[in-house]
C-alpha cells in the first residue's frame, strides 16, 4: 500500500470525529451546558421531555433545546432566562442547576432521577427510635481533605449510609426524655432511581483561611455500582477545573446510541472511545465532581 495512503488512514483513524452538537451560550455558563448536556444524553429524560404536554414549566425550552440539539450545534438563552440567570459572567455551582432544573421540569421527565431516603434516629438513652422520609436528586459523598489521600466511591457511598453516632454539641433532642440526648442516626435508601447522581464534595470552608477552598484530591470513580440490590454502571462524569474563583465545567458521557464516550465543552465535542483503560473498572480523577449512574435492568 502507497505510504501516503498509510499515512491518510491512519490521520482518518486519529480524527475526533463526533455524533453530537455543542452549546453556543452566553457569557461563562459552562455549569449549565455540562449538566443540559447530560440530560439530553440521557435517553428516557430526553423522550420524556420532548413527548411532554406541559408548557408552563422549563419543560417547552428543553424539548426546544434537545430537537435543535439533535440537528446542529444550540444555543441556552430562553433556558438561562428562565432560570433567572441575569449575570452570565457569574461563577456558579453545576449541581446547583441541575438540581434547579429537576425541580422545574415536569414529574414525569424528573423521576428518573429522584429517590427517596429513610432517616432514623435511636435515642441512645431511652432507645426509642423515630423515622422521617425525603427524596433526593442528589447524594453528597465527603472527600477527604488530605490531598495525598485517594477518595474511592464506593467506601464513599458506603459512608453514607452508615449508622452515625452524634453526642457532645450534636446531640438531637427526644421527645420521650423531653432533653438533648446521644443518639444513632441512620439512613436507608427505600427507592432506587434510574439514574443516580452522586456529588464530590470538592468545596470546603476552611477555618484557618476563613474561605471556601477547593479539594483536588483525586477519586476512584467506580464504573459499576451496587446499592440496595440495585446495578448501575456510570455514563456521566462531570468535571469541575481550575478554583472557586476561575473553574470551568466540563463533561464526558457516553451515549446510550453508539456506546462511545464523548467529551462536552461548551461549543466543542469530541469522541474520546472508551473512558475507562482496558480491563479497569476505576477511573482515578482529581476533576471529578457529579457522577451519574443508570440503574441496570438485570
Amino acid at each position: 500500500m502507497d505510504c501516503r495512503v498509510k499515512a491518510f488512514i491512519r490521520k482518518l483513524e486519529n480524527l475526533s470525529i463526533s455524533d453530537y452538537h455543542g452549546l453556543s451560550s452566553p457569557g461563562l455558563t459552562c455549569y449549565l451546558n455540562s449538566v443540559l448536556q447530560v440530560l439530553f444524553m440521557t435517553e428516557d429524560f430526553r423522550e420524556a421531555v420532548k413527548s411532554s404536554k406541559y408548557s408552563t414549566n422549563i419543560d417547552l425550552h428543553l424539548r426546544e433545546l434537545f430537537v435543535g440539539l439533535e440537528r446542529t450545534e444550540s444555543e441556552t438563552n430562553h433556558i438561562t432566562k428562565k432560570l433567572g440567570i441575569t449575570d452570565v459572567y457569574e461563577q456558579r455551582d453545576a449541581a446547583e442547576y441541575f438540581e434547579k432544573i429537576l425541580c422545574e421540569t415536569s414529574p414525569e421527565a424528573s423521576k428518573i432521577f429522584k429517590g427517596d431516603l429513610n432517616h432514623k434516629t435511636t435515642c441512645l438513652v431511652c432507645e426509642k427510635s423515630s423515622e422521617s422520609k425525603s427524596g433526593f436528586w442528589i447524594l453528597p459523598l465527603a472527600v477527604d481533605d488530605s490531598r495525598r489521600k485517594t477518595v474511592n466511591v464506593k467506601q464513599g457511598l458506603e459512608g453514607f449510609f452508615r449508622v452515625q453516632n452524634v453526642c457532645g454539641d450534636n446531640q438531637i433532642y427526644c421527645e420521650s426524655c423531653k432533653e438533648k440526648q446521644d443518639a444513632a442516626i441512620e439512613c436507608k435508601m427505600t427507592q432506587c432511581p434510574d439514574v443516580l447522581t452522586l456529588l464530590l464534595k470538592r468545596f470546603t470552608f476552611d477555618y484557618k483561611q476563613s474561605r471556601y477552598v477547593k479539594l483536588y484530591n483525586r477519586v476512584a470513580v467506580a464504573r459499576h455500582l451496587h446499592i440496595a440490590n440495585c446495578r448501575y454502571n456510570l455514563y456521566a462524569v462531570v468535571h469541575h477545573w481550575g478554583d472557586l474563583t476561575g473553574g470551568h465545567y466540563t463533561a464526558d458521557i457516553k451515549s446510550f446510541e453508539t456506546g462511545d464516550w464523548y467529551s462536552f465543552n461548551d461549543s466543542v465535542v469530541k469522541r474520546v472511545g472508551q473512558l475507562f483503560e482496558p480491563g479497569d473498572d476505576c477511573l482515578r480523577s482529581c476533576t471529578a465532581y457529579l457522577l451519574m449512574y443508570r440503574k441496570v435492568n438485570e
